[in-house]
């Protein structure tokens, strides 16, 4: 596996799912990076020296040398390219189409479910909470479902789909949602927590 030739500069908000992910798969893969916490409350994400690296204003931003490459999935497709090496690409159509459709989860039902419900209880996110936490308990039936027949998301190993997957998954009892009735989705998420290189995401409420 290649390194990068300077630490990976990864500009982040540590109570951000979307920049645990990122954070998460460098250390995963055990890529120097240096971590540099944005102050959101401050709007310095809205700054120009900020939006010349992402336009949209948010974090996750890395730069690895000259790039600066925004959009937390994205960065993880790059990273798996760039230094995964095989173990984290599909070899096949199909593996593909399912990483796809579980990143495609991360971008929506999660981010619009428990993130959503997250977000209202510890940020005070304007979102209607009974609505984004009914749409959070059906995405954990499907889930649970679907971890009952195997250790993973695409499989029986670790893929990008857990890594973009798991922090949201992990601290949604700050939004109100237990996982005590989904012992596969827990089972899961214990075994990520066991992975080489795992570091958590920090606890923002009582659980």
């Amino acid at each position: 596996m290649s390194l990068p030739s300077a630490p990976i500069r990864l500009h982040r908000f540590a109570r951000s799912g979307h920049c645990h992910r990122v954070e998460l798969f460098l250390s995963l893969l055990g890529l120097p990076y240096e971590a540099i916490d944005v102050d959101l409350p401050g709007k310095a994400q809205k700054t120009s020296a900020f939006l010349a690296m992402n336009p949209f204003g948010q974090v996750p931003v890395i730069e690895d040398g000259a790039l600066a490459l925004a959009d937390s999935n994205a960065i993880l497709v790059y990273l798996a390219a760039q230094y995964g090496g095989a173990r984290w690409q599909p070899q096949s159509p199909v593996a593909a189409a399912e990483q796809q459709r579980w990143l495609s989860v991360a971008a929506g039902l999660l981010a619009f479910g428990p993130a959503a419900a997250r977000a209202n209880l510890l940020f005070g996110a304007p979102n209607d909470l009974a609505a984004v936490q009914a749409r959070a308990k059906a995405l954990f039936a499907v889930m649970e479902a679907h971890l009952a027949q195997q250790a993973f998301l695409t499989g029986d190993a670790v893929g990008l789909a857990d890594v973009a997957n798991y922090a949201y998954v992990a601290r949604a009892p700050e939004g109100g949602l237990p996982l005590a009735d989904y012992p596969h989705i827990r089972a899961w998420l214990a075994r990520i927590e066991a992975l080489p290189g795992f570091v958590p995401m920090p606890v923002s409420a009582q659980s």
